[in-house]
C-alpha cells in the first residue's frame, strides 16, 4: 500500500465549508439531480425511494461498506404519457450504478454498476474493459487482488469450476468471436471492486424488468461490519456500536454525498 505523506491536522469543516464543497463537486445536473432529491426526500414512498444499506465492498470504493443510500426508483420507472413530459424518466446508460432484484434470489437486492446494454459486445482482457471493439478507462475500478486470474480477468473464457447454470447459459449461447453479447431485455452489470464481486461473470445477466433504481445520494455512512448490515434482524450489539461510536464511526465526510454513475462510450 502507498504510504500517504504526513499532514497536519485541520478543523473539521463547518456545515457551510461541507456545503460549498458539495457545490463545488457537483458539475453536470446540478438542478435535476437536487430537484430529484428534495422531491424525493419530502414526498417519498415505497414507489418513489427506497433506503438502502451497501453490505458488500464489491462496490468499492464507489460505495462503502455501511453506507446508507436513497435509491431513486423513479427514473427508471415506466413512462405514462402525460408524465413522461414532467419528470426525469430515462433508460439505463453504460455506466449507471444499478440496485436490482438479484435475478437467483429476488428476494435480495444487489448494487453493481450497468457495463453493456442489449447488443454491446463485452470482453476483459487482463483485467481491462474492451467494449464494442475498444479499451474503455474506467476511473473507479478498484483491483484488490495483483495476480491474474484466467476466467474473472479474461472474460468471457471456459471457468476452471462449474459455473451456475445462468452463467453457463450466457457462455454457451451469447459468446461470439471471444465476447459476451449482450441479449435484448437484459443488461451486464459488474462491481466496481473487480477483484472481490459476485456480478454478471458469475450468475449472467439482469433481467431489465429486475432493475428497481438507482442510487441517488448517501444520506448516512457508519463504519460497521458486513455481518451486522445483513442480519435481517438488528442485533443489540449493532445498537449499542451505533450509540456509542456514532460520532467516531461516522463517515461525515460521505454524508449527503451525491451518488453518480460514468458515463461508459
Amino acid at each position: 500500500m502507498t504510504e500517504v505523506p504526513t499532514q497536519e491536522a485541520s478543523a473539521p469543516p463547518s456545515g457551510w465549508s461541507r456545503i460549498t464543497e458539495i457545490s463545488r463537486e457537483v458539475h453536470r445536473g446540478f438542478i435535476a439531480e437536487w430537484t430529484v432529491t428534495i422531491i424525493l426526500l419530502l414526498f417519498a414512498t415505497t414507489t418513489l425511494v427506497q433506503a438502502f444499506v451497501i453490505p458488500s465492498a464489491s462496490m468499492q470504493n464507489t460505495l462503502l461498506i455501511g453506507d446508507h443510500v436513497l435509491v431513486d426508483k423513479l427514473t427508471y420507472a415506466p413512462q405514462g404519457s402525460i408524465s413522461k413530459h414532467l419528470l426525469p424518466y430515462r433508460d439505463i446508460r453504460r455506466g449507471d450504478i444499478i440496485v436490482f432484484r438479484y435475478p437467483r434470489n429476488v428476494g435480495e437486492d444487489y448494487v453493481k454498476r450497468a457495463i453493456g446494454l442489449p447488443g454491446d459486445h463485452i470482453k476483459l482482457v487482463n483485467k481491462q474493459l474492451w467494449l464494442n471493439g475498444h479499451f474503455v478507462n474506467e476511473p473507479y475500478v478498484v483491483h484488490s487482488s495483483p495476480y491474474i486470474d484466467t476466467y474473472r480477468d479474461n472474460f468471457p473464457t471456459a471457468p476452471e469450476m462449474p459455473a451456475e447454470p445462468s452463467a453457463a447459459d450466457m457462455l454457451q449461447n451469447h459468446v461470439v468471436n471471444g465476447e459476451l453479447v449482450v441479449p435484448p431485455g437484459y443488461i451486464f452489470a459488474m462491481g466496481d471492486n473487480r477483484d472481490d464481486s459476485s456480478d454478471s461473470r458469475y450468475w449472467g445477466f439482469v433481467p431489465r424488468e429486475n432493475i428497481v433504481g438507482t442510487p441517488l445520494i448517501i444520506y448516512w455512512s457508519f463504519e460497521a461490519p458486513t455481518s451486522d448490515l445483513t442480519n435481517p434482524n438488528i442485533g443489540i450489539d449493532h445498537i449499542i456500536d451505533v450509540i456509542i461510536h456514532f460520532p467516531q464511526k461516522t463517515r461525515w465526510s460521505r454524508t449527503f454525498k451525491l451518488v453518480r454513475g460514468y458515463p461508459l462510450q
